[in-house]
């Protein structure tokens, strides 16, 4: 598949950020493309080696920065941070950015990830500081 290569900010939840990360994958478009979802699939989940799980709509990963990474900085994933393969979407908080990602399901809605269960904003908004649930 071919690889691209973004450069953004990482933001946890807890408030710290790195900057200028630069991020080497395949962009979320070209794997929609490979797979031909049914256009009643309105979102993805992301399923884990950890059992963790993320929801995110088909729209909130059209960007061009949102990538399955495999490298970081130039070089491979560690496991600690994702290896083989995370998902990244800069514009969200980063427990949207699922780690050590096994399986994407293509589904009508989106389904409440481990944080969102536990309290986390679904949107993860980073630009709107949507943390938690309201």
């Amino acid at each position: 598949m071919p690889s691209v290569v973004s450069m953004s900010d990482f933001h946890c939840v807890e408030g710290w950020s790195v900057l200028d990360c630069r991020w080497e994958g395949v962009n979320m478009r070209e794997i929609e493309r490979l797979v031909k979802p049914k256009q009643t699939a309105r979102a993805i989940t992301f399923e884990c080696a950890d059992s963790y799980t993320t929801s995110l709509f088909r729209e909130e990963l059209e960007a061009q920065n949102v990538l399955l990474a495999y490298k970081l900085n130039g070089e491979t994933l560690e496991e600690g941070i994702g290896f083989p393969v995370r998902l990244i979407v800069p514009s969200k908080y980063a427990y949207k950015s699922a780690l050590w990602v096994t399986h994407l399901t293509f589904t009508r809605g989106k389904e409440q990830g481990f944080w969102e269960r536990r309290g986390y904003s679904d949107s993860a908004d980073v630009w709107k500081n949507d943390r938690y649930k309201r």
